[in-house]
């Protein structure tokens, strides 16, 4: 089991960037052609941004839920939401609702990630209706399914060398690897990276830095941490709110680590922090995250 007393603590101290008191903010995701980062609420359906130059941030996007998104390779935004809806947000133009997986409704997609080649892994939530799963949605629009029988379909990173896949089930407190094929997209011997105590709070989001080490978001552990290659804790880094939800690096040199959070609604009982953006200086740089390249299906453009 991996202890989160374990490795160095980090003496760098979050910042709050913003504070819309997200029930739960997710998602942080650095939009390369915009230079912000981006990020949402998921069950308030509000999409964000904040620009590092100017300092400001703002809403940008009402829906009624999302559950993630990913970078299009036109600078688009490829919305992952509530029943199997994926939807197309472009500045100023209305919203599109492109595509859905029909044997998704009643559940909500949770955690999504663009791979190498420009398809995107996405995961379900756990509902009344049963288990989560994990889909492959490739760029002609078709989804795969890939895994079932999932609690919470959440964290995910590819490996530098894109021979490898991490992939978190947040309510069985482990992260699993992957062997994983670039040119089909195929995931195969699935073991388990790392394990978390119930008292170190849920792995939540991940995300990859430039020496090829795993972080993730612990949920209810008011932290980050980063992993070595065994799966043990590294680096310990606080957070001013107990729900530390995502991370994601960003800014013009990916020295940046932006850290969503969640329990805005609840601030007297999660902290009066809760839900905000944070940004604290990396121990070392990330590395961008891959763009989707899904073609939208042409009477949806």
């Amino acid at each position: 089991m991996v202890n989160i007393q374990t490795g160095r603590q980090a003496t760098s101290q979050p910042e709050l960037i913003a504070d819309y008191a997200c029930e739960t903010g997710e998602n942080p995701l650095w939009h390369p052609t915009h230079k912000r980062i981006y990020w949402c609420d998921i069950p308030k359906g509000r999409l964000f941004r904040y620009d590092p130059v100017t300092g400001m941030h703002e809403q940008c996007c009402q829906l009624k839920t999302i559950g993630g998104f990913t970078v299009q390779a036109d600078a688009s935004v490829l919305l992952f939401m509530e029943d199997g809806k994926v939807a197309l947000w472009r500045e100023h133009k209305p919203i599109q609702y492109v595509l859905e997986i029909r044997e998704e409704c009643g559940s909500r997609f949770n955690d999504v990630i663009a791979d190498p080649k420009g398809r995107v892994f996405c995961g379900t939530m756990s509902s009344s209706r049963g288990k989560g799963s994990l889909y492959r949605l490739d760029p002609d629009g078709v989804f795969h399914l890939l895994l079932r029988e999932i609690g919470c379909s959440n964290g995910m990173a590819f490996a530098l060398d894109r021979r490898g896949f991490y992939y978190t089930d947040s309510f069985a407190h482990e992260i699993y690897f992957f062997d994983y094929n670039v040119e089909d997209g195929s995931i195969s011997n699935q073991r388990v990276f790392a394990r978390f105590n119930e008292d170190a709070g849920l792995p939540d989001g991940a995300t990859l830095d430039s020496e090829g080490r795993l972080w993730s978001a612990l949920w209810d552990g008011s932290c980050i941490v980063r992993l070595g290659t065994d799966g043990r804790i590294d680096q310990t880094m606080a957070v001013p709110a107990r729900k530390a939800s995502s991370l994601t690096f960003g800014g013009p040199d990916y020295t940046d680590i932006y850290i969503t959070t969640a329990g805005g609604n609840a601030k007297e009982t999660e902290g009066p922090l809760a839900g905000g953006l944070f940004r604290v200086k990396a121990p070392c740089a990330g590395v961008p995250e891959f763009l989707s390249r899904v073609l939208i299906p042409a009477g949806n453009r």
